[in-house]
């Protein structure tokens, strides 16, 4: 049987189609793993395509330094940290200022979800460690952690899940590559509480359009929706229905 595509045909699927073969509402192959750390409160495990993350919870726990404390809520503090492994061309160990801005906007992002008000003069630590990178790590990171600390029990008004949208070739697509990070136009990494798709964090590198920016937006929160039900599914699988 020989099957023929017309020039027009061909265009429609060269468009539709990206490098890996994804669509450009398609996710890269997903995996969450809950509670794999014997010795931390919480913790999680996440693929995400080239992807690797791992992810411990500590606390609520006394803080120890004192300007730390709030007399009212709990303190949430996020260490991102990428292996020196973790990318084709050796990382140098230890903080740097990607680092420690990833750290920060991590904490900010999953703040909303968690009711500190029940750990006064309490910190929480969440530490992410990225052992294989393949773009979006920071969107990764998030959503890990989220499942991490429902994994150590803390009380939540909902899980945190992140995806990205972007702008390559021209086409807005979503959950970029790497190399399509490294190639595209712009890259909008979103992080929503799902129940009522509240916004807890929204960045953007590039050039948007208006229309454009509408319908990135429109796609990291249909793509997180989709990480949802995998997260929701990975702690199913550890503590049943």
């Amino acid at each position: 049987m020989i099957i023929i595509i017309t020039p027009d045909e061909f265009k429609s699927v060269s468009e539709a189609a990206r490098e890996d073969g994804r669509a450009p509402d398609e996710i890269r192959p997903l995996k969450i793993e809950a509670g794999i750390l014997e010795r931390a409160d919480g913790s999680s495990y996440l693929e995400l395509g080239g992807n690797k993350i791992l992810v411990a919870v500590y606390g609520p726990r006394e803080a120890q330094i004192k300007k730390l404390q709030r007399p009212d809520r709990a303190v949430i503090r996020c260490r991102y940290n990428m292996a020196p492994f973790s990318v084709e061309e050796r990382k140098r160990p230890g903080p740097d200022r990607r680092s420690v801005e990833i750290s920060k906007i991590t904490a900010e992002a999953l703040r909303p979800a968690l009711i500190l008000e029940k750990f006064p003069r309490s910190v929480i630590d969440v530490f992410i460690e990225v052992l294989e990178a393949e773009g979006g790590t920071r969107c990764a990171g998030i959503t890990a952690a989220s499942v991490a600390l429902a994994d150590a029990g803390m009380p939540m008004k909902d899980m945190v899940v992140a995806c990205a949208a972007g702008k390559v070739n021209g086409k807005i697509v979503l959950d970029l590559s790497e190399e399509e990070d490294k190639r595209g136009e712009a890259d909008m990494p979103v992080a929503i509480l799902p129940r009522n798709k509240e916004i807890t964090l929204l960045q953007s590198d590039g050039n948007l359009t208006q229309e454009e920016f509408e319908e990135a937006l429109d796609l990291a929160i249909k793509g997180c929706l989709k990480i949802n039900k995998v997260q929701k599914e990975a702690l199913k699988r550890k503590y049943g229905e």
